[in-house]
């Protein structure tokens, strides 16, 4: 798997920014097999739990819309923005060990692309699902989105 060079050009972002001291600085890899998909490699630190050491289902979420993001933009060349979220929590997921994220395009009607996604623990067996909607957006529009002038 080859690692994908970060295409925003933010440094705030809590996700996949080296430059915020806080973030979780993930490092995607698009799969050389059909069908494409991105993939994350992880390993949660206790700082990210909910009760006890399973993995806090909010940073699941986030990990889940932001695969999907980069999903959207580096299969599709283009911005795309989350209109829906679903997630299916099946197993725990625990901090401290090591976990995988696939994500793949299910379908597109137009500009609108439709995402599966998937954690899979360090056995292989998967934890939690996602099914995830976004709308793609012109350049212009995502950053006025993201950086409103009446802020």
């Amino acid at each position: 798997m080859k690692p994908i060079p970060n295409p925003y050009r933010t440094g705030k972002c809590f996700f996949c920014r080296e430059e915020n001291p806080i973030g979780l600085k993930l490092i995607f890899h698009e799969t050389e097999t059909e069908p494409r998909e991105l993939v994350l490699q992880w390993e949660a630190s206790p700082l990210y739990a909910g009760f006890g050491n399973i993995l806090h289902g909010g940073i699941q979420s986030g990990l889940f819309d932001e695969i999907m993001g980069w999903t959207t933009h580096h299969l599709t060349r283009q911005m795309g923005v989350t209109t829906a979220l679903q997630v299916q929590f099946l197993k725990p997921v625990y901090v401290e060990q090591k976990i995988e994220v696939r994500c793949r395009i299910e379908s597109r009607d137009g500009d609108i692309i439709h995402l599966a996604a998937e954690i899979k623990n360090q056995r292989g067996q998967t934890c939690t699902k996602a099914n995830g909607t976004y709308a793609l957006v012109d350049l212009d529009k995502f950053e006025k989105l993201v950086e409103p002038a009446d802020r």
